[in-house]
């Protein structure tokens, strides 16, 4: 399928991929869905719009019920279908959102519709979340269902040998969800894993566990977050088993802000100045419905920016704050801010970045930024040299759908600032980005002997199953982490797609990438996944080098991530510091600590190759504990 699985690109570092049989780098953009029924069909495309004539939406923030579970913060939120409007010239569309009911007024919940309300909370204070499942049973993409559930080759997982393919939900479910947590640190039972999803009417996934189970309903699950991270910004979104995909495009995703009350003191603009901004590329059919189109091409044609295409926002001249992520299924974004030609010696307005996933870093100014699914960057923009009326453009270039090498339709533009308010308060009290003094994250402590494991992002050919380490996804835990230890993982990327994988429970940093024979490895691999998986026949990662190692691109360095991108042709090295999940009782809540063994994912985030089984179990067990496939010499 065109774009639930990747194309033949060229690969990272200036090689080009070559898959077995000595395939070489032809883009597969145009071809038709393989195996589709959709094979003659045009793809839709979204009708003309006039850009920048909509606000920009800012969602709003749930309300916390603080006397349901003493100390903690209560919310109930909804999975619902309702209305949105995506642009002024477009019609109404059908969406899922979710909706945060308001203790202070139960006939007026909080939400837009699309997406979700922010949920605010304040670092090490919990938080519990009742989420229901009001969804309707036939989705909103019912024939992409149909066609997994009927085993269309391009779109249901096959399992590599010695493994036999399951299906990835059951025959009597349509819809169902979970919600994860995503960069919380989190146990596993309120983690949102996808074999935990449930359905609107009552239908559960083989892993479905709630707390506090005699409070919830079939259609419901209680969950606790302890909120002990750094500040920054998380999000929540769908993780339903082999429907992610569909179920985030269909709008189920929202922030989850991670406050400190010390950030206070460091002049941070906030309030009206910190500005979330979720990226998105949405396609829509002329009565502007949303039209699902990545089972005939690579994403989709129109940026959608907190649920508006092409929005505006007026701002002052003036610093600001910008919380961004990238909630797009499929598309990475390589940003800036372009000015009139007239205004700066340069078109491009410099910026700082502050931080990155898992919270702040030292202040590095840029002019640009890559920005994979599911990965957040925090920003100052400086408007304040801007004269009245000047338009900043947020653009994109560089950055074809499946990075670094895909196709699919071109989006130039994002959204724009429109310097047209005049500046409240008599002056910006702000600190300049140049002297604040931040705090970063503690840096990884790895040497020789630090524990590594190889995680090899393997397809067999073109259009096939994406899986880590050739095991089928719902194949039980084989990776088995030492409780407080430190380890190195290696994502091993022999195919020709840059992967942005995430790790559940854990942030880490990013130590360095090195270029790999891909062709070589890639041949070596398959021989030992279909000659039986002989140890003799495993292929050695260290054969396979063909330059030095890189250091992390400079955003990256020194930054706490939990999603990292994995370039093609490439191993990428991260280092995790203590594998700890949270054991203690959250809001006196029994059973709301994790227990060991505990078992959590990691996965690509293009949601497509997610769903199309590019994600494996890990667990954290007892130092007694034996197994797993690391080991000190650095292989696994």
């Amino acid at each position: 399928m065109v774009g639930r699985r990747d194309f033949l690109k060229v690969g990272a570092l200036g090689g080009a991929a070559v898959l077995p049989g000595g395939v070489l780098g032809a883009r597969a953009y145009a071809a038709p869905a393989h195996g589709s029924d959709e094979t003659d069909a045009p793809v839709p495309q979204t009708p003309p719009l006039k850009k920048y004539v909509d606000p920009l939406p800012r969602p709003k923030t749930a309300v916390a019920d603080p006397s349901v579970y003493p100390g903690a913060d209560y919310y109930e939120v909804t999975m619902r279908q309702g209305s949105w409007r995506f642009h002024r010239d477009l019609g109404p569309a059908k969406v899922w959102g979710y909706w945060a009911a308001n203790p202070h007024d139960p006939d007026q919940a909080i939400g837009m519709g699309y997406l979700g309300p922010t949920i605010d909370v304040t670092r090490d204070h919990p938080t519990v979340v009742r989420w229901r499942n009001e969804l309707p049973t036939t989705h909103m993409f019912q024939s992409v269902v149909d066609r997994i559930r009927n085993g269309d080759p391009q779109l249901t997982p096959i399992a590599p040998p010695p493994y036999e393919a399951k299906p990835p939900f059951p025959s009597n479910v349509n819809v169902w969800n979970v919600v994860h947590q995503h960069g919380g640190y989190t146990a596993p039972q309120s983690d949102g894993m996808p074999m935990a999803s449930y359905s609107s009417d009552g239908v559960h996934g083989e892993h479905y566990t709630t707390l506090d189970p005699k409070r919830v309903e079939p259609n419901e699950a209680i969950y606790a977050y302890t909120n002990h991270e750094r500040s920054c910004l998380l999000w929540y979104h769908d993780h339903g088993m082999g429907l992610t995909s569909l179920n985030v495009y269909a709008g189920l995703a929202g922030l989850y802000r991670v406050g400190d009350p010390a950030d206070d003191r460091l002049g941070l603009p906030d309030d009206a100045y910190e500005i979330p901004l979720i990226l998105q590329d949405r396609t829509f059919n002329k009565d502007g419905s949303l039209a699902y189109t990545m089972t005939q091409q690579e994403g989709e044609d129109t940026p959608v920016v907190n649920g508006k295409a092409y929005p505006f926002l007026a701002v002052e001249p003036r610093r600001y704050r910008l919380r961004v992520l990238n909630a797009s299924n499929e598309r990475f974004f390589r940003l800036r801010f372009d000015t009139p030609r007239d205004v700066l010696l340069q078109p491009v307005l410099p910026f700082w970045l502050i931080g990155t996933d898992g919270g702040l870093r030292a202040p590095l100014r840029m002019l640009d930024f890559l920005i994979a699914p599911a990965e957040r960057y925090d920003l100052i923009v400086d408007f304040s040299g801007m004269p009245e009326g000047t338009n900043v453009t947020l653009t994109n270039f560089h950055a074809p759908v499946h990075y670094p090498g895909g196709g699919g339709p071109d989006i130039g533009e994002v959204m724009q600032f429109q310097v047209t308010e005049r500046l409240s308060g008599g002056k910006d009290r702000s600190t300049p980005p140049e002297k604040l003094d931040l705090p970063g994250a503690a840096p990884v402590k790895v040497t020789s002997h630090t524990r590594r494991r190889e995680f090899v992002l393997y397809q067999h050919k073109l259009f096939s199953t994406m899986t880590i380490n050739a095991v089928p996804f719902m194949e039980p835990s084989q990776d088995f982490v030492k409780r407080g230890s430190t380890e190195i993982w290696e994502y091993v990327n022999p195919n020709h797609d840059a992967h942005p994988m995430h790790v559940h429970l854990v942030n880490f940093q990013v130590l360095n990438r090195q270029p790999i024979d891909a062709a070589g490895y890639q041949a070596q691999y398959e021989k030992w996944v279909y000659g039986g998986r002989e140890d003799e026949d495993m292929p050695v990662l260290e054969n396979y080098l063909t330059g030095p190692p890189v250091p992390p691109d400079p955003d990256e360095a020194d930054s706490s991530k939990d999603t990292v991108k994995s370039y093609p042709a490439t191993v990428t090295r991260i280092a995790i510091s203590e594998f700890t999940p949270p054991t203690d009782t959250i809001a006196s809540i029994p059973g709301s600590g994790a227990e060991l063994p505990a078992t959590y994912i990691h996965h690509c985030h293009i949601l497509e190759h997610e769903d199309d089984d590019l994600m494996r179990p890990w667990t954290i067990v007892d130092d007694d504990h034996h197994g797993g496939h690391g080991r000190d010499d650095g292989s696994r």
